[in-house]
């Protein structure tokens, strides 16, 4: 492995982790495409921080930038606030009109110096160990590099400092004002600092790569928990194995680095939206259909438990009484036997004793319309599910 594939990967991790804890409250505060119009909107920042110093490599660029990008947030909130549009219409009226702002200004007065659009949304993870920083006349590696790594670490200082501020804030504004923790005050630092990773991010990777790697790992993550601690540490993992997968991937197939990383995320994340344990779509599926099964349960021991006629409990009434399927009504009949909650005699289903228990309870839960769920119940009665 060649010191610019080290590279490579290690810009590709530290922007994956760096993207990842803002990216984790985005997704919990409901404000995902907030990166999305960051990543676009703080172009007119970047060229006017140009037009100020004449120089690409000043850090003028990335603190004008990150104005714009908390300027972003703070129209799109303005807009959102007069209740006429919601926030996604908002943000589909902010970001398209200042990115349009920087396009033009790169038209009239920019276009001798390589600040074009595609070099804005299509950064090239490949070029970017070719450029340097320099200290004091020495090589000291990649620039993007350091960007991102002093990003990182003033975001996990913050991060460690405000932990409990940013927790309270993101779940309950109320509390958190009453705590004395401004919301307000949170969710703009909040913002500042994924302004500040978007930009330092994408010059080296580029703006889709960096929303992907802002939102994607979080989003997985938060199938995967909900203890934010938890979700936290997951997406930060989710995000670096899937820039070093996709890396290799791109490697073999010889295509786009940017690409092939943002591709990984989006095939983790549906495998994991697909098998994860509780929230998955498998998973949800199964409860659905294993919740009417037991609806279909009840409705059985709500009928024998009506029905003392023999010819009313016979096996095959159930076919025509009830309107069953012989699929359906074989499942339901199994499942009630395996919990001991029939017998069956010459055919004819009797309620056990057990079976009769769960009815009656069933029935004063019905009657009465409790606000206890009927999950417990069930719990206490079915040693098999549906």
């Amino acid at each position: 492995m060649t010191a610019p594939q080290i590279e490579i990967q290690l810009i590709a991790m530290v922007v994956a982790i760096a993207c990842a804890i803002p990216g984790v409250f985005l997704v919990l505060r409901k404000m995902a495409l907030i990166s999305d119009a960051i990543s676009h909107s703080i172009l007119p920042g970047i060229v006017l921080g140009f037009f100020l110093t004449h120089d690409l490599n000043s850090p003028w660029l990335i603190l004008l930038a990150a104005i714009t990008g908390v300027i972003t947030v703070v129209l799109v909130e303005a807009i959102q606030k007069t209740g006429l549009v919601k926030e996604d219409t908002a943000i589909g009226l902010v970001f398209p009109a200042l990115f349009s702002i920087g396009v033009i200004l790169i038209a009239k007065n920019a276009n001798d110096v390589h600040l074009d659009v595609d070099a804005v949304l299509l950064g090239e993870l490949a070029f970017a160990p070719f450029d340097r920083l320099e200290l004091f006349g020495a090589d000291v590696g990649p620039k993007s590099l350091w960007v991102m790594g002093i990003i990182l670490i003033c975001t996990l200082a913050l991060l460690f400092l405000f932990f409990k501020e940013l927790k309270v804030s993101t779940f309950d504004a109320g509390l958190s004002s009453a705590l004395g923790i401004s919301p307000i005050v949170m969710h703009y630092g909040l913002m500042s600092v994924s302004s500040i990773t978007v930009v330092g991010a994408f010059d080296a990777v580029g703006a889709i790569l960096v929303v992907a790697l802002m939102i994607a790992p979080a989003a997985t993550a938060y199938l995967l928990t909900s203890d934010l601690k938890k979700m936290i540490g997951l997406s930060i993992a989710f995000g670096v194995a899937s820039a070093l997968m996709g890396y290799w991937a791109a490697h073999l197939l010889d295509a786009s680095i940017s690409g092939a990383m943002t591709s990984v995320l989006g095939l983790v994340f549906l495998s994991v939206y697909l098998f994860a344990p509780n929230k998955g779509l498998i998973s949800v599926l199964y409860r659905q259909r294993q919740q009417r099964t037991e609806v279909s349960l009840l409705t059985f021991l709500l009928h024998l438990n009506n029905h003392q006629d023999i010819n009313e409990r016979h096996i095959n009434h159930l076919n025509e009484h009830i309107n069953w399927q012989k699929v359906r009504s074989k499942t339901v009949v199994d499942l009630a036997l395996k919990n001991n909650m029939i017998s069956i005699e010459d055919d004819i289903v009797s309620l056990t004793e057990k079976g009769l228990e769960f009815t009656e309870l069933a029935l004063e839960y019905i009657i009465t319309n409790k606000d206890e769920k009927i999950e417990p119940m069930k719990d206490d009665f079915f040693l098999f599910r549906g």
